[in-house]
């Protein structure tokens, strides 16, 4: 059989820097040649980083995009990297390589999510993605039209089919069609964003597409953070009969190189299969020589905790990163939630770029007072305490306030504060609240809501609890110090604004609530299943009512890195004035 040397390069990749995207690929390209791969596959809209959102509907970007992708070919033939056959993601247009007929519902000049194969200076034919998701954090009907031909590709006597992304994740369609050319390999490039749990599905879903096209098939994940979306890697391989032969680590920039044994192609495919015209392209018409293989390998998978926190350290260094950041400020209260997150930014771009801030009222325990000092001290990130009082006492006398407008007050100085100390000295303010929190409105406008990025704002209450109890637990296993005391993990949540408050004072446990969040949340379960699920309706009325009437804090939350299945912002997405209301005890009654 054919053999073909195959790297799958998992880049982190910035949208919008063609120039130093382009450097990367050069380089990532070098790194393949020199390891002896034949063919090496670039993620999805790699060239011009994803999701590119409305940058696709500007003629300027478009035009850059399909520039860098021949200046891209060339640098790769003057530097020697000419031979090696390169796929690499790209923004085209329907009139350019990709396609080249003029369909009802697919104007000239509309763009095109492409992937170029390149080859001895030359973009020698492109692919263009048929299925366009238009759901959850994706709005691909929006920015491109589909493709309509799949391209098939003989490289050293071997037939690649290549398909982007969704192509993969729709019934019929491209991988169908793939098994009708009798494709030796399919070849997927992709730019799929973690959410927790997603690497078993997506494993799943390759071996079950792989024994569907009667083919071995590649997949190649971006990595890396680009606004709330963080990409995981995961690349991974699997044979003819769906048995997963090499898998790369998650999170982690790097290539993986596989040597697979393939079938020679039985004839030249051609002809059209549900509507989708197939396009054979000849490279090499040969098989190469026979070569000694280098065994496949195989990333240990992640723990749940570890993939969450994976996720969430590899978002905000991007976004610290790529936003052009040097440090972060968060306030430190020396509760479990600033806690967690002073440990992910440490942990993200090292303690000496991370600067906590103790804010202590009148109403602030020693405990936290404490609390806060020790995971600086164990931690070694910069410390500093600004007591409050002094700038809250003049508001009070001035304005007269009590009650919850006290409260806030007293959490919208210290958000004072922290954008003072980040306009002086350039630090990126972090958010602390939680999802659950976020949920049912249970932060201060203005207050502890403010800042450019919110690490735990797609991650629930008893997540928080549990990933602070991990990091403790990996540092343990390290011959490390935990960084969060565990007091911190133990106390009961508290925003000490009043005398002896708790956070149950205003909410229900967080085990229940975050219960009845995820049914509500991220399943859409209305009032009456919620009831039928076994919740308590007067329960139920007022989480609802919590959390419908705290959307448009939401609508001006920071982004933060999706993890669950339904994201704020990203995902879910509801009007601020909506007059409907669904009352859970008129649900019980019935």
């Amino acid at each position: 059989m054919p053999q073909l040397r195959l790297a799958l390069a998992q880049l982190d990749v910035t949208v919008g820097d063609l120039d130093g995207n382009v450097e990367k690929l050069v380089a990532w390209t070098r790194n393949a040649v020199e390891r002896g791969a034949h063919v090496v596959a670039f993620p999805e809209l790699a060239l011009t980083g994803y999701p590119v959102e409305d940058l696709a509907l500007r003629g300027s970007f478009v035009d850059a995009s399909q520039a860098k992708v021949r200046w891209l070919a060339q640098r790769l033939d003057e530097e020697g990297l000419g031979d090696v056959v390169v796929v690499c993601g790209y923004l085209d247009r329907a009139t350019g390589t990709a396609m080249g007929l003029d369909r009802l519902g697919r104007p000239k000049g509309s763009p095109t999510n492409s992937a170029a194969v390149i080859h001895r200076g030359q973009v020698i034919t492109s692919a263009v993605k048929h299925h366009l998701p238009n759901y959850g954090v994706f709005d691909e009907f929006r920015h491109f039209v589909p493709g309509n031909t799949l391209q098939v590709i003989r490289i050293h006597g071997v037939d690649v089919a290549l398909v982007i992304c969704e192509d993969l994740w729709q019934d019929g369609g491209p991988v169908a069609v793939a098994r009708a050319a009798g494709a030796g390999l399919l070849l997927v490039v992709n730019s799929s964003p973690y959410e927790a749990n997603k690497d078993d599905l997506r494993g799943e879903l390759v071996t079950r597409r792989a024994r569907e096209a009667g083919c071995s098939l590649a997949y190649v994940n971006l990595v890396g953070g680009q606004d709330e979306l963080v990409f995981d890697g995961d690349s991974l391989i699997a044979d003819a009969d769906g048995k997963v032969i090499a898998r790369a680590p998650q999170f982690e920039q790097g290539s993986m190189v596989v040597d697979l044994d393939l079938p020679a192609p039985t004839g030249t495919p051609h002809g059209e299969y549900e509507g989708i015209a197939i396009v054979h392209t000849v490279l090499h018409e040969e098989p190469l020589p026979a070569y000694e293989p280098i065994e496949a390998a195989q990333a240990p998978r992640l723990s749940d905790e570890a993939e969450m926190y994976g996720a969430i350290v590899l978002g905000l260094r991007d976004y610290v990163r790529k936003n052009g950041f040097k440090s972060v400020l968060l306030g430190l209260s020396g509760g479990i939630d600033s806690s967690l997150v002073a440990a992910i930014a440490c942990d993200a771009i090292g303690a000496e770029h991370v600067f906590g801030i103790s804010n202590p009222s009148v109403y602030s325990s020693d405990h936290s007072r404490d609390d806060a000092a020790e995971l600086a001290a164990r931690t070694g990130l910069n410390y500093r305490v600004i007591p409050i009082q002094p700038m809250v006492q003049p508001f009070l006398d001035t304005l007269g306030l009590t009650g919850l407008a006290e409260e806030n007050l007293q959490a919208r100085v210290r958000a004072v504060i922290w954008m003072g100390l980040s306009n002086a000295d350039g630090h990126l303010v972090l958010a602390c609240s939680n999802k659950s929190e976020l949920s049912v409105g249970y932060s201060t406008i203005y207050g502890d809501a403010v800042g450019g990025y919110a690490p735990l704002k797609d991650l629930p209450k008893t997540a928080v609890w549990r990933l602070a109890k991990w990091r403790n637990a990996e540092a343990r296993k390290r011959g490390q110090q935990p960084p969060i005391p565990s007091n911190a993990i133990a106390k009961p949540p508290s925003a000490e604004l009043r005398p002896g408050q708790k956070d149950t004072d205003s909410l229900p446990p967080y085990e229940l609530l975050d219960d009845l969040l995820d049914d509500y949340v991220e399943q859409d379960r209305g009032s009456a299943e919620l009831v039928d699920a076994g919740f308590d309706p007067e329960l139920v009325s007022k989480v609802i009512q919590l959390v419908d009437k705290a959307e448009y804090k939401r609508r001006q939350f920071p982004p933060g890195p999706k993890i669950t299945h339904k994201a704020f912002g990203r995902d879910r997405r509801l009007p601020i004035t909506s007059a409907w209301r669904e009352d859970a005890r008129k649900a019980a009654d019935n």
